[in-house]
């Protein structure tokens, strides 16, 4: 299977679907779950997308229980920067068919 092509800076790619988004996931969900002011016990990344952009931001697609999804749109700072991510926005009430675009 090829790999997705990279995105274009300032553009975000292809939806990717590998799973590797899941550890930017769970070091947001304290923050998640105190937006939303619900607990998951289901919290588990579907899809995701990257735009590079002095850092990276993902666009991701997360499973929450039931047919309830969230999006999260999560800022990775580069090195040089201090690192770390920033939960940058989020939405509620979405599903699993709802399109993972900028928010």
């Amino acid at each position: 299977m090829a790999s997705p092509e990279p995105p274009i800076r300032g553009a975000y790619g292809e939806i990717i679907t590998d799973g590797k988004s899941q550890k930017y996931c769970d070091q947001v969900k304290s923050e998640v779950e105190e937006k939303t002011g619900k607990e998951y016990t289901e919290y588990v990344a579907k899809q995701y997308r990257i735009e590079p952009a002095g850092g990276r931001n993902f666009l991701i697609k997360v499973h929450v229980g039931g047919d309830d999804h969230v999006h999260l749109r999560v800022y990775e700072k580069l090195l040089c920067n201090g690192g770390g991510l920033e939960l940058s926005n989020m939405q509620q009430s979405k599903s699993h068919h709802d399109p993972i675009e900028y928010f």
